[in-house]
C-alpha cells in the first residue's frame, strides 16, 4: 500500500496563508500527474489544482490567483502555497499522484489521507 504524507493544515484566519506538502515514497516512478482535491461539509470532492511532469497547471476558476502549485520531481513532493484564504477555502485537502510504472506500463493513482484547512476569525 502506498501511502502519500501530508502536512501543513490547520486553522488560519481570513486574508492568511497556509503551504501544504505532499510527499510519495521516493521508490515511486513514472509519476506524470501530481494535485491536489478538496471537499467541503456537505459538498462534492472538487480539482483544486493540477501540475504535470512537464510543469504545466491547471486551476479551478475559485482559487487562480491565490493558490499556486509545484512539485520537485527529484523528492517526488508537491506543494500547495495558499495566499488571501476565504472561508470557502474551508475542507479537507487530498492529494493525488497519478503516473505510469516504467518497466511494467501499469498506471497508478495513489491519494493521501487527506489534511483539514479551516479558515476562519
Amino acid at each position: 500500500q502506498v501511502q502519500l504524507v501530508e502536512s501543513g493544515g490547520g486553522l488560519v484566519q481570513p486574508g492568511g496563508s497556509l503551504r501544504l506538502s505532499c510527499a510519495a515514497p521516493g521508490s515511486i516512478s513514472g509519476i506524470y500527474a501530481m494535485g491536489w482535491d478538496r471537499q467541503a461539509p456537505g459538498k462534492p470532492r472538487e480539482l483544486v489544482a493540477r501540475i504535470m511532469d512537464g510543469g504545466s497547471t491547471n486551476y479551478a476558476d475559485s482559487v487562480k490567483g491565490r493558490l499556486t502549485i509545484s512539485r520537485d520531481n527529484a523528492k517526488n513532493t508537491m506543494y500547495l502555497q495558499m495566499n488571501n484564504l476565504k472561508s470557502e477555502d474551508t475542507a479537507v485537502y487530498y492529494c493525488n499522484v497519478m503516473g505510469s510504472d516504467p518497466t511494467s506500463a501499469r498506471e497508478f493513482d495513489y491519494w493521501g489521507q487527506g489534511t483539514q484547512v479551516t479558515v476562519s476569525s
